[in-house]
């Protein structure tokens, strides 16, 4: 049997992927970026481990973290037989990864503020045409 030191998220990083998931992000791919930004790599078994996600988990927020660009990801055989392991490492600064969704958080507001102030317009037009 194989000894291998796994790192664990503490309750600081608890915090960190519960803002996130009230960022948008998924829950799933918030824990996995607390867990890369401890670590300079990691294999998706490690990280399925460490995080207490499942396999299919990891995967599905691992493909959503590699579409935005913001994980490397290598292939490493292993001895003997068997599949390549998926190796995956932080490629952008978690500061990108949170501006953009500062960005996508202040666009939908703008967007929102926009409908309001033309409900009020529209809504003094109304009340104009009943006031006659």
């Amino acid at each position: 049997m194989k000894d291998s030191e796994v790192k664990m998220l503490d309750e600081n990083d608890h915090v960190f992927i519960k803002a996130l998931s009230n960022l948008g992000m998924s829950r799933n791919a918030a824990t996995t970026m607390a867990y890369l930004m401890n670590v300079d790599e990691a294999s998706s078994r490690e990280i399925e481990i460490s995080t207490g996600l499942r396999q299919p988990e990891v995967s599905l927020a691992m493909r959503l973290m590699c579409n935005q660009s913001w994980v490397n990801m290598r292939s490493e055989k292993k001895p003997g037989k068997g599949r390549p392991m998926k190796i995956y490492s932080l490629a952008v600064p978690v500061d990108k990864i949170i501006g953009y969704y500062e960005d996508k958080i202040y666009k939908e507001s703008q967007a929102t503020i926009s409908a309001i102030k033309k409900l009020k317009v529209m809504s003094k037009q109304v009340s104009l045409t009943f006031s006659k």
